[in-house]
């Protein structure tokens, strides 16, 4: 990626400054992505390899990517709150994005913890996409999501079991997209992660 398509500031958020990444697309953009990371106090942050892969697609789509690191985490000011202060750091985030790139239509991604955190942002933050990566729901409330929710999932998952997923999903005639032989952090499936994202939003 061309080094000037990326930018790192500092956002006020409600507990402090947070550490954000911005990547830009190189021609006109068609909205705002924002990313939420894996759980900070198992080593998730912007940097995520999944997280990562996410920024690069969406801009590939034409959004402008925005991943902070939540609360506590990287040079984000602040400690872990169990879900509820991440939530809000992702809204200050979002309300930055508002006025920084102007009424441009919301997409939610969010990788494992991060997933949780975007389930929740979307019912506050009209958003036309949401997309779940290995949504953590063994280990957070991840309530009903909209019917055109992508949702990604390794077969080997051993953080978050692809039982308790289709448990999740099966009421709400969810569809999950499975990767077969593959586990939480999708190691060396990627460019195949990259693809399905980018199928499931180019329309």
């Amino acid at each position: 990626m061309h080094p000037l398509t990326l930018r790192k500031l500092f956002i006020d958020g409600p507990a402090g400054q947070l550490e954000t990444v911005i990547d830009h697309p190189p021609e006109a953009r068609r909205g705002i992505a924002l990313i939420a990371h894996p759980h900070p106090l198992f080593g998730g942050t912007l940097d995520n390899k999944v997280v990562q892969t996410l920024a690069k697609t969406f801009v590939e789509l034409g959004y402008v990517a925005l991943r902070p690191n939540f609360r506590g985490a990287g040079k984000s000011a602040g400690a872990f709150d169990e879900g509820r202060g991440e939530i809000e750091d992702m809204l200050a985030v979002a309300g930055f994005a508002r006025r920084e790139f102007g009424n441009l239509p919301f997409l939610l991604a969010g990788f494992s913890f991060g997933a949780f955190v975007q389930s929740r942002v979307m019912t506050r933050l009209p958003a036309e996409k949401l997309v779940l990566i290995a949504p953590a729901v063994e280990r957070f409330d991840i309530s009903a999501v909209p019917a055109n929710t992508l949702v990604i999932h390794g077969e080997e998952d051993d953080v978050v079991p692809l039982a308790s997923v289709l448990n999740w999903a099966r009421p709400q005639q969810l569809p999950i997209v499975l990767l077969p032989g593959t586990g939480h952090f999708f190691h060396g499936r990627l460019t195949q992660l990259k693809q399905i994202v980018l199928d499931a939003c180019k329309s």
